[in-house]
């Protein structure tokens, strides 16, 4: 069973790093019985084992085996570890076949799959045998395999395709024809713009592909072409571009976002003239200075909120991609905010440059103070920086990690901090104990500790209890999975949880 073609079971470390070590290309599957998203990707690992017989395929029963575990940190499963050359060189965790299958091929496939690695290459990247198996597990589970996509009307595949093309350069036009020749008006003007711009851009002919056309209507929520996307985040179509070209906005946007520039001697505007809105957008497009009364209304706009985002479009209708992702931000931190449209008043817009010194939108400021654009506010977010800053200036009250969990545990009057959720548990023993609470018809609160290490680990030292799952009655302790099977088995369980 061992030979090319099959998975081989691994029963310690030791064997683990000698297949490992020993293959060219190796993927392990850290895997769980009690898990059916397991048993679904096993599945589809033993098919792609046949298709890539060259490939090392491992697995690993993740619980019985904790020093394998450890050593790659696994805490929840499915989990695979991919490695070349007996180094890690990736990770997956969730149940995507089609993430997996094109994993499989960077690693073991040929050279042209591994440059493509997108789900639309499963056709070369694995064999039918794979591709049904996919199907199948879409079908079953309503579609296991559109994790993380954009729009739920897109088949993975074409969200992934999409996705990968859209991030292919850092300023990627979708039009209608090729740049050397354009096959509408409107694709004509935004070339002519990034030419005049002097900006390197990537493009795709939406006439070639009646998939990627129907596909990025619905993946950008924008009806149109052409549609221009600058690290991978939509700017808009061909009036947006013509106007953020008109006031600059356009090289502003492309110097905050680190775009390299070529610097060009003659203006390259030939037949087309682009159609500047009447007016507004040239009228105060370099302007010198602010009047007190402009400087004045700017400072009370903002401080008008402790947190004041000036954004384009509303934060229920964002009207570019980096004022939605700032939005999406705020409201994921749950961080009250007001906003202003700046597409609503062109003196604000481009006063609010010169104001705070900052060339693009969206724009955030806290207590008064300019914090920065989408890429700064995205850094803070990841970093913990963002709170850290909101609690300093009192926007937002600091709370100990002491509060924090009193308030967690007294949040239900039965708790439990467990590993995943109720309807998907991500180990064994936090499976049992929310099979006995269901079995005993207790309802209950639950808190997955995978999401928040610092949680995971502080609740180990508030209740002296160095495992999970831990389950609490009315902010009170009662214990782990071993006593709570052993207080079901005594019929204790209903009735203490009941007092």
């Amino acid at each position: 069973m061992a030979g090319g073609g099959a998975v081989r079971e691994v029963g310690s470390k030791a064997e683990l790093d000698a297949a490992v070590a020993g293959a060219r290309a190796a993927a392990v599957h850290f895997w769980a019985g009690w898990c059916e998203a397991s048993k679904q990707m096993d599945e589809v690992f033993a098919h792609l084992a046949v298709d890539f017989p060259h490939a090392a395929f491992l697995r690993v029963e993740a619980e019985e085996q904790p020093e394998i575990s450890e050593a790659y940190g696994v805490t929840a499963v499915p989990y695979f570890v991919f490695c070349k050359e007996g180094k890690t060189v990736d990770t997956l965790e969730g149940a995507n076949p089609a993430s997996l299958a094109n994993k499989v091929a960077k690693i073991a496939g040929p050279a042209s799959v591994a440059e493509s690695a997108v789900p639309a290459s499963l056709g070369v990247a694995a064999g039918p045998a794979v591709l049904e198996k996919v199907q199948e597990l879409a079908q079953r589970n309503g579609s296991s395999a559109a994790e993380g996509s954009n729009s739920d009307c897109l088949p993975d595949s074409l969200n992934k395709r999409l996705e990968q093309l859209v991030n292919s350069h850092p300023v990627f036009l979708f039009m209608k024809g090729t740049p050397e020749q354009p096959r509408c008006g409107f694709s004509r003007k935004v070339v002519d713009i990034l030419k005049q711009e002097g900006v390197n851009f990537g493009s795709f002919d939406i006439l070639t592909d009646n998939d990627v056309r129907e596909g990025m209507k619905k993946f950008s929520n924008w009806p149109t072409f052409p549609q221009l996307y600058c690290k991978g985040e939509l700017l808009g179509g061909c009036d947006i571009v013509i106007a953020m070209h008109d006031s600059g906005e356009l090289k502003d946007v492309f110097e905050e976002h680190n775009i390299p520039l070529k610097p060009h001697g003659s203006k390259s505007v030939e037949a087309v003239e682009p159609e500047a809105p009447s007016g507004k957008a040239g009228a105060v497009s370099e302007p010198v200075g602010l009047t007190d009364a402009q400087k004045a209304r700017l400072a009370s706009l903002v401080n008008s909120s402790p947190v004041m985002v000036f954004i384009k479009g509303s934060p229920e209708e964002p009207k570019c991609g980096f004022s939605g992702k700032l939005i999406h931000i705020l409201k994921q931190e749950n961080i009250p905010f007001s906003s202003f449209d700046i597409l609503s008043d062109d003196e604000v817009r481009q006063g609010l440059k010169v104001f705070s010194n900052w060339p693009s939108y969206p724009q955030l400021y806290i207590k008064g103070e300019l914090i920065g654009g989408s890429d700064i506010v995205m850094e803070m977010h990841k970093s913990g920086e963002l709170k850290k800053v909101l609690s300093e200036k009192g926007v937002i009250a600091k709370e100990t990690l002491e509060d924090r969990l009193k308030a967690l545990i007294s949040s239900a009057p039965v708790m439990l901090f467990m590993k995943g959720t109720p309807d998907a548990p991500r180990c064994g023993f936090s499976s049992k104990v929310v099979n006995a609470l269901k079995k005993e018809g207790i309802s209950f609160g639950s808190f997955d500790i995978l999401s928040d290490e610092e949680v995971r680990q502080g609740l180990k030292a508030y209740s002296n209890w160095p495992t999970f799952p831990q389950l609490y009655y009315k902010s009170e302790l009662i214990g782990g999975c071993d006593i709570i099977l052993e207080m079901e088995k005594s019929g204790e369980l209903k009735s203490t949880l009941s007092e």
